[in-house]
């Protein structure tokens, strides 16, 4: 199942997939995180539904850049869209 998430502080997380009741991936789609604002932006949401859902990991999906680091305890996964569309279920 894919669902949207929101908080009350219009936070927003664009895909939440859940399998049941678990929560299976959190992912975030951002074209560039090359300003800071919009970086600092998609991870406070995505940090916060993070949390929330109890999830050890999240996904952002961006049209070039490959990364992935630990914020505040969450493994962030970024990846470019190509190479996500790619990459096997």
């Amino acid at each position: 199942e894919v669902y949207y998430w929101k908080d009350i502080q219009h936070r927003e997380v664009d895909f939440v997939l859940k399998r049941g009741t678990r929560v299976e991936k959190l992912l975030q789609v951002a074209a560039s995180l090359e300003q800071v604002q919009t970086k600092d932006r998609e991870l406070r949401a995505l940090l916060k539904a993070a949390h929330e859902f109890n999830a050890a990991e999240a996904l952002v999906i961006t049209e070039d850049y490959e990364s992935e680091e630990m914020v505040k305890g969450i493994k962030i996964n970024y990846r470019p869209l190509w190479k996500w569309l790619l990459e096997k279920p």
